[in-house]
């Protein structure tokens, strides 16, 4: 049971949209709905996080149920999948025919559970993936991919505009999910290639900084291959003239050399190994994009 009275739960919404969670990203959420004018209610699991809001001008509920009763759009900014399950499960009833955005990160699967679990509940539901740190929210540097329900998006653009570059993937509640993880994927691995250059240059004494400066350019200039990639996945024929072969491809070197300097090749190893299972196949003649063969479930 909540500890919302039967009449806070029959009263009008008083504000225009709840959040829940107050971390780095739900906090900026907040505060550029606020900035933009829009009357907003924050929920915190911690107490004291909602201050410099409420300060700004927002209002700060209590419970999940009284928070999400204030406002017929209700955003979701916490730290995994259990925690929207657990938070959302304490005010079901109250959600019932409001609009639900989560913008927690969730793999595909997850997301679509909660459409689902939404769907049960009479609650229209839209799923969102931020490609931002909090800074960005509030500019239109940043992305947010979102899938689900239309008529949610359609109705709240002019809101989810506030917050960066609004992008639109489907009614499949997944969808925007898999893009995000997906944009992350290359981050992340790019990260950890020049982690391990850094580490290999730091062998002979250069520092990260130094490497970073002669690093970045290049890997600025080999983006503009990626295109040129994508042709060519997308036509599925890797034999087009002009590409870079498999079997010129070999990172065996790269491996040796880390090993030779005491770093651990792993980074490179994974890229070695997907490249390797193509040549053994037969394939070592065709362009380097072939290593997407190796990616896929039947490769």
């Amino acid at each position: 049971m909540d500890d919302v009275s039967e009449t806070d739960r029959n009263s009008t919404p008083s504000t225009d949209i709840s959040v829940l969670g107050l971390g780095a990203m739900g906090s900026a959420l907040a505060t550029a709905l606020l900035d933009a004018g829009r009357s907003v209610t924050v929920w915190n699991r911690t107490p004291g996080h909602a201050k410099d809001l409420v300060a700004r001008g927002a209002g700060a509920a209590d419970s999940v149920p009284a928070a999400v009763l204030a406002s017929p759009v209700v955003i979701a900014c916490l730290l995994d999948h259990s925690s929207v399950e657990e938070t959302l499960g304490l005010a079901a009833g109250e959600l019932r025919g409001r609009t639900l955005v989560n913008v927690t990160t969730t793999t595909p699967n997850e997301a679509r559970t909660l459409a689902s679990w939404a769907a049960d509940h009479g609650i229209d539901y839209l799923d969102g993936a931020i490609m931002a740190v909090p800074a960005m929210i509030g500019s239109r540097a940043g992305q947010i991919f979102y899938s689900g329900s239309r008529a949610a998006y359609d109705a709240l653009l002019p809101t989810l505009d506030v917050w960066a570059t609004s992008e639109f993937h489907g009614e499949d509640a997944g969808r925007a999910s898999l893009v995000d993880l997906a944009m992350l994927s290359g981050m992340y691995q790019m990260f950890t290639g020049f982690f391990h250059g850094a580490a290999m240059a730091a062998t002979m004494g250069m520092s990260a900084s130094d490497f970073a400066a002669r690093q970045a350019p290049f890997l600025a200039a080999m983006t503009e291959e990626l295109a040129g990639y994508a042709k060519v996945i997308d036509g599925g024929d890797y034999s087009v003239a002009g590409q870079q072969s498999l079997d010129f491809s070999d990172l065996s070197h790269i491996v040796r050399a880390s090993e030779e300097q005491g770093i651990d090749p792993a980074p490179i190893a994974a890229v070695q190994a997907l490249i390797s299972r193509q040549i053994e196949a037969g394939y070592g003649s065709e362009g380097l994009p072939r290593v997407v063969e190796s990616l896929r479930a039947d490769g």
